[in-house]
């Protein structure tokens, strides 16, 4: 192995010891600042106004390039930037009303929304036979978790149905981004590498997040903040708030990075993994119950999101010309 290539693998091994351990502070810092206010778009909000300001920290002080783009660019971007705060507020919010480790499982049926809108939205995306099959088993993971022993059927239907909005945003942000950003990259004239990407991103995502904070929590916010800075400390408040901001955007910019190197569908198998460690990492340190169905239903969900991942790789068969 060359050089070169000996430091394009280690620079992908810190990309994603960053990307994973950004990820898990990032939710631990969440639960902690939804346990604290219950005012779950404001905590959203709050964490886009972190990396807004890192954002605009980076241009101001010549660390990175300012984004050179049309009244058209942006106007591109604006479904992306909403698609991403509808992914990224329905995960808070999945998280703030229940189990971190539940709203991971319930997000590992993010395939099932991605393979769904592919097909419906223009251009058609088909997967293999297989990959799709592999859904069923996301699904069956899925559910199994739910199904707690000796009560059956048991749902957080509040952080299931965020989760799930989150999965479906998620898609749409995926099937519409791709050809959006892939423009915008491959013309330097617009300084529009990954992190500058996923930086304006975050600056529409949060001009849509904040009127919902204004729809939902406006009236009652400065009570509840006070109501939080009573029980907890503003201190405490405001360090958790802020660090979960700084790992979001560290960790989303990382992934980012790590994906431009080696494709979606590394990323996604990568991705798949990283769920396990949040899953665990959450389960102990919020000591949140994990029975056995749960275990073995997210074992098997993430498992089939994995294969899931590996079977997309392969294209379907051309059919031959008579």
């Amino acid at each position: 192995m060359s050089k070169a290539e000996k430091s394009s693998t280690t620079k992908l091994a810190l990309l994603v010891v960053a990307w994973y351990a950004g990820n898990t502070f990032y939710n631990i810092y969440n639960k902690n600042s939804t346990n604290m206010i219950h005012a779950h778009w404001f905590v959203a909000a709050a964490q886009l106004v972190v990396g807004i300001v890192w954002s605009i920290s980076c241009w101001t002080l010549g660390i990175r390039k300012v984004p050179n783009l049309t009244g058209a660019d942006i106007a591109k971007c604006i479904p992306i930037g909403l698609c991403s705060a509808g992914a990224h507020a329905g995960s808070v919010l999945a998280s703030g009303v229940g189990a971190v480790s539940f709203a991971q499982i319930v997000k590992a049926c993010e395939p099932v929304f991605a393979a769904t809108v592919g097909i419906i939205i223009p251009p058609t995306d088909i997967k293999p036979p297989l990959a799709y099959m592999m859904l069923l088993v996301i699904i069956g993971g899925v559910g199994l978790a739910c199904v707690k022993e000796g009560k059956g059927v048991e749902i957080n239907v509040a952080s299931f149905t965020y989760a799930s909005i989150a999965n479906l945003c998620a898609a749409f942000k995926g099937k519409l981004g791709g050809s959006t950003t892939k423009v915008l990259k491959a013309d330097p004239a617009k300084n529009m590498d990954s992190a500058n990407v996923y930086a304006v991103t975050n600056i529409i995502s949060f001009c849509f997040t904040v009127p919902m904070v204004i729809i939902e929590e406006a009236p009652t916010l400065k009570q509840t903040w006070d109501e939080a800075v009573a029980e907890h400390g503003q201190y405490d408040l405001i360090k958790n708030i802020a660090l979960s901001g700084f790992f979001f955007y560290i960790y989303n910019e990382f992934a980012f990075a790590f994906t431009a190197q080696v494709g979606a569908v590394t990323s996604s198998v990568l991705n798949t993994a990283k769920r396990v460690i949040i899953i665990v990492v959450s389960s102990v340190i919020f000591k949140e119950a994990m029975e056995r169905n749960t275990v073995i239903g997210s074992a098997i969900a993430i498992c089939g999101t994995f294969l899931y991942s590996m079977a997309s790789k392969k294209a379907p068969a051309k059919e031959k010309k008579a």
